[in-house]
């Protein structure tokens, strides 16, 4: 007896997304791990400096995948019908944006900081000027999956933390929410690869001034500040270093615990609290930015001083991944009801 299987000929569609702001080096990270997603087709690419611009004569790693990709200018109508749009932009350029298309695709994950901050009063102090749209700042949800994943999954609108943000948060918030460490007093220390700064040209980061050069910025003043704060949940004294390396960050966190404990006890809490996370890697190994390169993972250990009675944690991620695109395409995976970890590696390239 001859047994005929049907072969189904149904075709899944694909989800059609757009990137505002696709010619920075965020916008480029996500075009790279959009061509390795399984569902998702990039319908709409925008960069107004660089239209009319092919992406492969841009970014010729991305050639492969998106031999005839060109960039377009910014357009509104364009997005009707998108099932997601990733904003890219430089902060302060989103608001508006995200104000205009918000009716017309369902879901946005922004890289920005223009939807971050929760308190608005906060813009004018940190960036510069008010916010245009603080009626949003509500309904933004926060996109650190690991500790606010609750509030992503039917949200319209998505802000992923920034890259010093997010290593610090990883690091912290699991022993300030349990009252491990003590919610004031804390310093971050933290450095960061130049990509950090973006892609336009400026003379700090030029290759002469960062090779062969490691230097404290924005003393005091960082505009992260408020926005490490809110995610740790604590007072932080936060100053970044830039270090001559195209990405990574590595964060140095201290903070005074609540009460006597051990080395073991906070690695316990820190195990306990990723537990199951698949992109975050809690060891007594002292992370290496290296080791997180290209990857969306987050690398973290600690220690307790006995003798200063210090607790010591430190993050290291890729700002590019985890700290920009990797957590927007991790954000963007929930908003689509897909598993967290689809399209995005959670090993590094090395060497």
């Amino acid at each position: 007896m001859v047994m005929h299987h049907r072969v189904c000929s149904c075709v899944v569609s694909a989800t059609k997304i757009g990137i505002i702001g696709a010619s920075g080096f965020t916008g480029a990270e996500l075009l790279r791990l959009c061509a390795s997603h399984p569902d998702l087709e990039v319908v709409v690419a925008t960069g107004d400096t660089q239209a009319g611009t092919p992406v492969a004569s841009l970014y010729p790693s991305l050639a492969a995948a998106y031999p005839d990709l060109v960039y377009a200018a910014y357009d509104p109508a364009a997005v009707s019908g998108l099932d997601l749009v990733f904003c890219a932009l430089p902060h302060g350029s989103t608001q508006e944006v995200v104000a205009e298309i918000l009716g017309k695709v369902p879901r946005i994950v922004d890289l920005s900081a223009d939807f971050r901050l929760k308190d608005p009063s906060l813009y004018p102090k940190w960036y510069g000027e008010e916010h245009h749209h603080p009626e949003l700042l509500a309904e933004a949800a926060f996109g650190l999956p690991e500790h606010f994943r609750g509030e992503i999954g039917d949200a319209r609108l998505v802000a992923a933390p920034g890259c010093y943000v997010t290593a610090a948060a990883l690091a912290l918030r699991p022993l300030v929410q349990r009252g491990i460490v003590e919610s004031t007093g804390i310093v971050v220390d933290a450095a960061s690869g130049v990509s950090g700064a973006g892609k336009g040209l400026k003379a700090e980061t030029a290759f002469c001034t960062v090779d062969e050069d490691f230097t404290a910025y924005s003393l005091l003043t960082h505009r992260h500040t408020p926005e490490i704060e809110q995610a740790t949940g604590g007072q932080v004294l936060f100053t970044p270093h830039l270090a001559p390396m195209n990405r990574g960050i590595l964060a140095t966190c201290y903070a005074r615990p609540a009460e006597p404990t051990s080395t073991d006890e906070v690695l316990a809490a820190l195990h306990a609290a990723y537990a199951g996370e698949p992109f975050v890697v809690v060891s007594e190994r002292s992370p290496s930015t290296k080791a997180t390169f290209g990857s969306n993972s987050a690398h973290i250990t600690a220690r307790v001083d006995p003798r200063t009675h210090w607790v010591v944690v430190i993050a290291a991620i890729d700002n590019l991944m985890k700290g920009a695109s990797g957590q927007a395409l991790q954000c963007a995976n929930i908003l689509l009801g897909r598993p967290e970890t689809t399209g995005l590696p959670v090993v590094g390239v090395y060497p």
